[in-house]
């Protein structure tokens, strides 16, 4: 058995007594602190076993803790078999998506940050995402809520996080309380912070974000035909490169916009006729009453790194993504990816935990 398969099985098994221990109906005191109150020695159902005495001054020892259950130690080592089990289902390449997942990898978002302001007042700066092509225009709105006595101009700076540099400065105009304004995307790849002044009672307010500037990867140039490959829906997505080099491909599959899988691959590529192949599983396919078209969302690619040190770089398909006809998916079936080194260690843990 190889000897990373033992440190792992070694490192789950005590990882689980420890777990086993701590919520075991024996560990009385451990969780004391949760309610303030000094725990109360458990008694034995028949009342024959004598509670643990204290320790006293002439002992000078605590009393020794007492052992896990088998019990507890079963259901531990259960519940890990049964979780690996079901993680080892889909490939890497395939996994399903619940909305929530999907709405957390949607991509390049920008979260609005709310300054506060006195009186339950908000100072609120919003931009359409986080990530901006070297070039590409930075639409900023601002917004101020609440009582305050706020001027018509507000200022909006651009600058390097790293050395602080001015890049670029622009004033937003007010419309019916709501700022706006546009910068450009001029500078090298890299982090920036976007620093908007506002005159706010009389006193100038700094609102500060952060975006990033990544360089022009490419071009999504469309879907090839898709096509059932073994158990797998084959998906190519065409990509012509700025440069060569290593790239990593996600994007999410929906059904008339409920998320099916989250797709990923990576490839060499190279600067002209370039496709990457998505591959949906047949374990997240499979028994869906899936009708007509399907979707490919969210789509983000990413250089990879050539050496340590180097940073990855961003880019995004289009917003409104691709929609595709499917071939006839009937072929797939439900069937657990095949990962021998994952599936022994399954059924390793499946039998450590049937031996409670």
């Amino acid at each position: 058995m190889p000897v990373r398969l033992l440190l792992a099985i070694a490192f789950i098994v005590l990882s689980t007594i420890g777990f086993g221990y701590l919520l075991s109906a024996e560990n009385t005191g451990s969780f004391s602190w949760l309610t303030g109150s000094e725990s109360q020695p458990a008694m034995a159902s028949g009342g024959s076993q004598q509670p643990p005495q204290p320790p006293t001054a002439d002992s000078g020892q605590p009393p020794s803790p007492s052992e896990p259950s088998d019990d507890a130690l079963g259901f531990m080592l259960a519940n890990v078999a049964q979780q690996y089990a079901e993680n080892i289902r889909y490939p890497e390449y395939s996994l399903p998506l619940s909305d929530a997942q999907a709405e957390a990898y949607a991509g390049n978002r920008f979260e609005p940050i709310a300054l506060p302001l006195p009186g339950d007042g908000r100072f609120t700066v919003t931009l359409e995402k986080f990530r901006f092509v070297q070039g590409e225009d930075i639409l900023i709105a601002a917004t101020i809520t609440g009582p305050q006595v706020v001027s018509q101009q507000m200022t909006a700076t651009l600058e390097q996080a790293k050395n602080r540099d001015t890049m670029e400065s622009t004033e937003l105009t007010s419309e019916d309380g709501f700022y706006q304004g546009v910068l450009t995307a001029e500078g090298e790849p890299g982090e920036y912070r976007l620093i908007v002044e506002a005159d706010i009672d009389g006193e100038t307010v700094r609102h500060v974000s952060t975006l990033t500037v990544e360089p022009d990867l490419g071009d999504f140039t469309g879907l090839g035909d898709p096509e059932v490959r073994n158990n797998d829906l084959v998906i190519p997505v065409e990509f012509d490169a700025r440069e060569s080099g290593f790239y990593a491909l996600s994007a999410q599959l929906m059904d008339n916009g409920q998320p099916i899988a989250l797709l990923s691959a990576e490839k060499r590529l190279e600067t002209s006729g370039n496709t990457i192949d998505l591959r949906a599983h047949g374990s997240v396919l499979a028994g869906k009453n899936l009708k007509g078209k399907l979707q490919l969302r969210h789509l983000q690619i990413r250089r990879l790194p050539a050496q340590p040190g180097d940073r990855t770089d961003y880019g995004y398909g289009p917003d409104e993504g691709y929609t595709f006809t499917p071939p006839d998916l009937e072929s797939l079936t439900d069937t657990p990816a095949s990962d021998p080194e994952s599936e022994q260690r399954a059924a390793l843990l499946q039998k450590l935990a049937d031996k409670f």
